[in-house]
């Protein structure tokens, strides 16, 4: 039978004491106190909200986001020792609504008999549909039972709004690498939930290579330092020290996992970072985040969009051959595939980060859709429309029509903007080949000011 906490509870102390030896040396050092508790230092320590809250006793509803191996959890069984409340726990993928009505009924019954408040905390909150989800609403807002949900999706896109609403997000950020090195050290000295029975000499680079090799993640650090330290005390005298080295280390921890999801918040943010990089002009930066991408696994014609995009509205006419490059590097990444698809993916970034920048075209097109949207729609000039069918003739329509390469100037003065939308959308900026563009625009309109120097060919047929 299971207790409040999830544990088995209908045990002797020895049988406890069994199952306690099957539990991973990850699980045996969660913290016990808020001060043994590991990072986190953006809302927790002297005078952070969520440390005041418990201090004070008085917990509102929370969520906990973040990735895996931060924490969430173990914060979660702190607060259950922590608080005077009753505690439940519920993982999301196993429980049921009539698991939680259960509890929100006991809850209920506990606080109106002995006015002591239930915290539940549910594991994986974002596995709950949105219906689940709205079970919870009234209880957690009549204060019958306070929420703890941990996600590792953005609550924000996951979790109902009105559940977020009437609770208190928290942020969960990977532990660096000084905090992970912290839980290694104690782990190894604690005798009684530890490995400090096994008498063990770390070297610094080996611990140091675990604690940057979790790449944030506490679990993973903890569980590749059992499984270097307990492969070799297999072997070893007893009594004699085990030595845990950097060779030791590096065969006990896993390939690095990179932390990619293809329809969550690193992707999205990865994809910001890269675009980002190459519009700054930074080339180095630009190729790290296009290297976590492709780790990750993100498809090659989503990275080669990103170039084009970034090709097209931060670059523009500045240097067009940067939308040349990344359309080939879209045609070329597509068609051979990875690995060899990270080559013209990163020539095109490149080569986008390094080319001269202006955003002219874009916000000639934004200004000009902006307006298309909210004025009134202008008619086309009767001189400019289609005149290729005999009612166009009899209507007038291109009759006036001046062709520019009549002109020894190939350009001539006539009215192309509907007089209704007369404004200056394209100002080509002083940088790259866009120079040339202005310089360009700026002798034209010295010509449309001294069109006496203009040899305006006559009104002629639409060619």
């Amino acid at each position: 039978m299971k207790g409040d906490n999830g544990n088995k509870t209908l045990f002797s102390r020895s049988e406890r004491a069994n199952l306690a030896t099957a539990e991973p040396l990850a699980v045996r050092m969660r913290p016990r106190t808020l001060d043994e508790f590991v990072g986190q230092r953006h809302f927790l320590g002297s005078g952070k909200l969520l440390t005041r809250m418990l201090q004070a006793d008085r917990l509102t509803s929370l969520i906990f986001y973040g990735p895996a191996g931060v924490g969430k959890t173990s914060l979660a069984m702190v607060i259950a020792n922590h608080t005077r409340a009753k505690f439940h726990y519920l993982s999301a993928p196993a429980a049921t609504v009539n698991d939680m009505r259960r509890i929100i009924s006991t809850a209920r019954d506990k606080l109106a008999a002995t006015a002591r408040r239930t915290v539940l905390f549910m594991d994986e909150l974002h596995r709950f549909s949105r219906a689940q989800q709205d079970v919870l609403l009234d209880d957690v807002e009549s204060g019958v039972l306070i929420l703890i949900g941990a996600t590792t999706e953005n609550p924000y896109f996951s979790i109902n709004s009105p559940l977020i609403s009437r609770s208190t997000v928290f942020r969960f950020e990977p532990l660096v690498a000084e905090d992970i090195l912290q839980l290694l050290k104690t782990a190894i000295q604690d005798s009684d939930r530890g490995l400090g029975k096994l008498k063990i000499q770390a070297d610094s680079a080996a611990l140091e290579f675990l604690a940057a090799g979790a790449d944030g993640d506490a679990r993973r650090a903890l569980t590749a330092l059992e499984i270097g330290v307990l492969s070799q005390a297999h072997d070893n005298p007893k009594g004699k020290k085990v030595n845990l080295t950097l060779k030791a280390a590096a065969e006990s921890i896993q390939q690095k996992a990179i932390v990619y999801d293809r329809s969550g918040d690193t992707h999205y943010d990865l994809a910001s970072a890269l675009q980002k990089s190459m519009r700054g002009s930074d080339p180095d930066a630009t190729v790290y985040w296009l290297a976590r991408m492709i780790a990750g696994g993100e498809d090659v014609r989503f990275i080669a969009r990103r170039i084009a995009i970034c090709a097209a509205e931060d670059v523009g006419n500045a240097d067009p051959m940067a939308l040349v490059c990344a359309a080939a590097a879209l045609q070329v990444a597509e068609f051979i595939g990875l690995p060899e698809a990270q080559l013209p993916l990163a020539q095109a970034a490149i080569y986008v980060a390094c080319a001269p920048k202006s955003n002219a075209c874009a916000s000639a097109i934004w200004k000009a859709v902006s307006d298309v949207k909210s004025r009134p729609t202008a008619p086309v000039p009767r001189h400019l429309k289609d005149s290729h069918y005999s009612a166009a003739k009899k209507a007038g329509f291109g009759v006036d029509y001046k062709y520019p390469h009549d002109s020894k100037f190939g350009f001539v003065a006539q009215q192309y903007m509907p007089s209704e939308f007369r404004r200056r959308y394209y100002v080509p900026k002083q940088l790259g080949q866009e120079k040339n563009i202005s310089h360009y625009l700026q002798k034209l309109q010295s010509l449309l000011k001294n069109s006496e120097h203009c040899d305006e060919p006559s009104a002629k047929k639409d060619k």
